[in-house]
Order: structure tokens, then C-alpha cells, then sequence
């Protein structure tokens, strides 16, 4: 040990610090996808808007119950508890892979008795003796990493913990808007639920009057039994909407964590749409770059650009010191003497001569897989924007769609007083009752899945966008030297998150 000490002087410690800072293979740069980005939405309003963080985006909607719900998905749910572990996974392999970077010291012990012999002291003539024999040693090594392979393999390590914590925000996100979909879902089916409650209302009133206008000879038989036939069919949907109603209640409890429970439709205001608060104007497109999937493309470039200077360093020589310092001894109690003492140290080389070309095939195969990449981060760019873009437009159609059906609403409960006080006095027939009152019933039902439509594409828009209406602040990530104090675990917000060196483009 005393050699190793002499060994490891200030200069030679200089050194390894200094070629510990070589790495061959190209440094991550965000690459050009060649997709021109507008600096705000085709089908966002232009005025400028101020920005507010919002985190919680779900709270739009103003509804508490909706708030809890989420609240307590975000607790409970299974999948979210999933890529919870798989990221304690991920980090424990980063952990493995960032510990080859440092010297490994082991403890090893060995006693053993033997008989051996010995000869040629006296010719033709042999001799056998039993001994034993006592070892304790403090085998150590290290590898030079000359040319940053370790280096970029932690670098890959890094950045696949980086894409398993964003695979866990797209999972959140997924659960989410899941469960705000489905709560709109229920919602949407008690309003028509409601509606066809009422149209079975207003039918079997048209239907108790028809037949006491038959019954006075006012009418034909035809008016009755139309009349009784459209009754019959309004009473036939509410089964089917329970049905609905019910699947889509178990299906939010599972979300939950809670047995599939079903519970009778509850009734709904007419006024509901106004609670969810309006789309600023102004949106920015720089908003996108907080979407966990193209953050996990990104991670996934990282990692595979890594894996270039990895495999380009794995051509290169490996040099690899060794040093062991324990005691020897043929009796227990003199194995800590200093005449026991014993010492080593080693230096290794290894360089590659004769593969075939795999390791020249790695490298190419890397390089093949990081062009996959650069790919594969355009599409999710480029489908990211298109599903922002989609959301908006749905929005804007939807919302004037809704003022047309309004009026045809409004249009059609005045058509339906009119005829049925007329079909009272005996000047329409039974057939106009009847098409005004099918009208203004589907009319009611066109706008709650109008209305659904314009909720539902707000959930796709916050989800397209990465979360609430807040400007994506320069993410930032841990330093070397915090890692290194604590443990070479990357930590990040709420001790979850780590972003590298992510920052809003320009």
C-alpha cells in the first residue's frame, strides 16, 4: 500500500483529471428538423396575452368534484405507480453504470491446510510436509477512461432516466385527460339522460291527449297509434344510456383505485358550459417544448448520441491499473507482522486488432440508430403541432356550431308550443306535433355532444400543449458535482424530475 501511495502522486493525479476530461464521439446539439414553427397558433387568437403558470390545468373546468377526482388519480392510480417503480429501476441502473467510473476496492480472505512434497534435496528421494497457509488482502482497480467511454456511457445512462421520468409525465398526462374525458363522458350522458326523460314526458302527455281526442272522435286511429309508438321508442333509449352511463362510471373508478361501482345519473344545469373558463389569445408555440413526449424524444437523442461516442471509444485502447496489499503467513497469529506484509501493483493494456469489423459495425449501427432518432423526434414535433393545431380548430368550428344550434334550439321549442296548441284546437294534424317535438328533442341532445365535442377538445389542447397556459421557463439540471455528493442519483423537482440541459429554443 505504501507503493500505491508513492505511485499516486500529485502530478500522476493531475493526469488522470486531465485525460478524464477526453471524449471522443460528437457532443449533443439539439439537431435542425427542418420544420418551420410560426411564434403562435394558425387558429389562436393574436392579441397578446399574459401568461399565468398553472400547473393544475384541470381546475378550468371549475369543478370541484372534478378537482378531487383528479387529485385522487394522481394518488391512486395503478399505472401512474408503474412508471413510478420503472423509474426506481432506471435509476438504480444509472447508479451501476456511473460506478465503473470510479476505482473498485475489495476484501479478500482465504486460510487453507495442505499437505504438499518436495524433492531434491537427496536423489530419488521425495518429502511431503503439511502446512497452512493465511492470506488477507485489499485487492484494488481502475480504469483509465482515456478516451471518455465510461464518461458516455453515463451520459447514456442519464439520459435514459431522463426519458423514463418524461415516460412517467406522459403516463400522468394519459391518465389524466383520461379521467377528465370520462368525467365529461358521464356528465354529457346524465344531460341526455335528463332530455330523454323529458321527451318521454312530453310524448306521453301528447299521447294521454291523442287519446282523448280519439276517444271523442276528434282523430284516427293512426294519430294514436303513432303516438304511442313514438312513446315506446323514447322509453327503449334509457336503457341503453344506463348501460352507458354505467360503463363509463366503472371504468373512472378503476382509474381511481376503487371498485367499478355504478351510481344513478344526477342532474345536471343547463348553464354548465359558461363554467369553463375562455382559451387565452396569444397562445405561444414555444408552450410545446414542455410536452413529455417530445422531451423523452429528445432524452432518447441524448442517449443515442452518447452511445456514437461510446462505441467510438470502445476502438480505442483500455488501460486498466490493479494494486492488492494484505499479509501472508503459514500461522495465524504472525499474519499482521510486518514481515508478512505484501504488496502489488499492475498496469494493463488492451487494444483491439483483429474483430471482423464489429467493433467498425457497432459504430456504424450506432450512428444508424441515433439518424432513427433525429427522425423520430421530427414526427413527434411535427405530430405534436398538429394535434394543437387540430384541438384549436375543432374549438373554433365547434363553438360557432354551438350558436347555430342555439338558435335552432330556441327555434324549435317555439315551433313545438305553436303546434301543439294548434293540434289542441284541432287546425294541424298530429304528424306536425309530433316532427316539432322530435326536432326540439334533437336539437337538445346536438348541442350537450356539441358541447361535449368543444370540453373534450379542451382536454386534447391541454394535453397537446404539455399542461396549462404557462410560458416554458429554461429547465435546469443537476450538476456534476451535486450528483457526485449525492450518491450519483440525478434529482430534480419534488425529487422526481431531471432535465439536463433542456432550454426553451430561441
Amino acid at each position: 500500500m505504501r507503493g500505491m501511495v508513492l505511485y499516486l502522486s500529485v502530478a500522476p493525479a493531475a493526469f488522470l483529471i486531465l485525460i478524464g476530461c477526453i471524449k471522443v464521439g460528437p457532443d449533443y446539439h439539439r439537431p435542425d428538423t427542418g420544420i418551420q414553427v410560426p411564434d403562435f397558433y394558425q387558429h389562436a387568437r393574436t392579441e397578446t396575452a399574459t401568461l399565468q403558470p398553472e400547473d393544475q390545468w384541470w381546475r378550468v373546468f371549475n369543478d370541484p368534484e372534478l378537482n378531487q377526482m383528479v387529485e385522487e388519480v394522481l394518488a391512486n392510480n395503478l399505472d401512474i405507480k408503474k412508471a413510478t417503480a420503472v423509474i426506481l429501476e432506471v435509476r438504480s441502473q444509472f447508479v451501476q453504470t456511473r460506478a465503473d467510473r470510479f476505482p473498485r476496492l475489495d476484501l479478500q480472505g482465504k486460510g487453507q491446510r495442505g499437505e504438499m512434497s518436495t524433492s531434491g534435496f537427496i536423489p530419488d528421494r521425495s518429502f511431503s510436509f503439511t502446512g497452512e497457509i493465511y492470506t488477507l488482502s485489499l485487492p484494488a482497480s481502475f480504469e483509465l477512461d482515456l478516451w471518455g467511454r465510461l464518461a458516455r456511457a453515463e451520459q447514456a445512462a442519464r439520459a435514459d432516466l431522463l426519458q423514463a421520468e418524461e415516460n412517467r409525465r406522459i403516463v400522468i398526462q394519459t391518465v389524466v385527460a383520461e379521467t377528465i374525458s370520462l368525467y365529461l363522458q358521464v356528465e354529457s350522458l346524465e344531460r341526455r339522460t335528463q332530455i330523454t326523460i323529458q321527451s318521454i314526458e312530453s310524448y306521453r302527455r301528447s299521447s294521454a291527449l291523442v287519446e282523448s281526442r280519439y276517444e271523442r272522435g276528434l282523430t284516427s286511429i293512426l294519430d294514436l297509434r303513432q303516438a304511442r309508438r313514438t312513446l315506446a321508442q323514447a322509453e327503449a333509449l334509457l336503457p341503453a344510456l344506463r348501460q352507458e352511463l354505467g360503463t363509463f362510471q366503472q371504468k373512472l373508478a378503476v382509474l381511481m383505485e376503487r371498485y367499478p361501482k355504478t351510481r344513478p345519473p344526477r342532474l345536471q344545469p343547463e348553464d354548465y358550459f359558461k363554467r369553463l373558463a375562455p382559451v387565452p389569445p396569444g397562445l405561444p408555440s414555444a408552450l410545446l417544448i414542455r410536452r413529455p413526449d417530445i422531451r423523452a424524444a429528445e432524452a432518447n437523442l441524448r442517449a443515442l448520441n452518447a452511445g456514437l461516442g461510446l462505441s467510438k471509444a470502445s476502438r480505442f485502447p483500455r488501460i486498466t491499473l490493479t494494486g492488492s496489499f494484505g499479509h501472508i503467513s503459514d500461522e495465524l497469529g504472525r499474519l499482521f507482522r510486518p514481515e508478512s506484509e505484501l504488496w502489488n501493483l499492475a498496469a494493463g493494456i488492451v487494444q483491439p486488432l483483429f474483430d471482423a469489423g464489429k467493433l467498425k459495425a457497432a459504430q456504424r449501427a450506432a450512428e444508424a440508430r441515433y439518424q432513427q432518432g433525429v427522425v423520430e423526434y421530427a414526427k413527434t414535433v411535427l405530430t405534436a403541432f398538429s394535434e394543437v393545431e387540430g384541438a384549436l380548430l375543432t374549438r373554433k368550428e365547434q363553438i360557432e356550431r354551438r350558436e347555430r344550434v342555439l338558435k335552432l334550439l330556441m327555434e324549435a321549442r317555439a315551433t313545438q308550443r305553436v303546434a301543439e296548441n294548434r293540434y289542441e284546437r284541432g287546425l294541424v294534424d298530429y304528424l306536425t306535433v309530433l316532427e316539432a317535438q322530435q326536432t326540439r328533442f334533437q336539437a337538445e341532445e346536438n348541442l350537450v355532444l356539441i358541447d361535449l365535442a368543444i370540453l373534450s377538445s379542451r382536454v386534447t389542447l391541454h394535453r397537446a400543449l404539455g399542461g396549462g397556459w404557462a410560458e416554458p421557463a429554461p429547465a435546469t439540471g443537476m450538476k456534476k458535482e451535486t450528483a457526485e455528493r449525492s450518491g450519483g442519483e440525478p434529482r430534480g423537482d419534488a425529487g422526481t424530475r431531471i432535465h439536463g440541459d433542456f432550454k426553451t429554443p430561441n
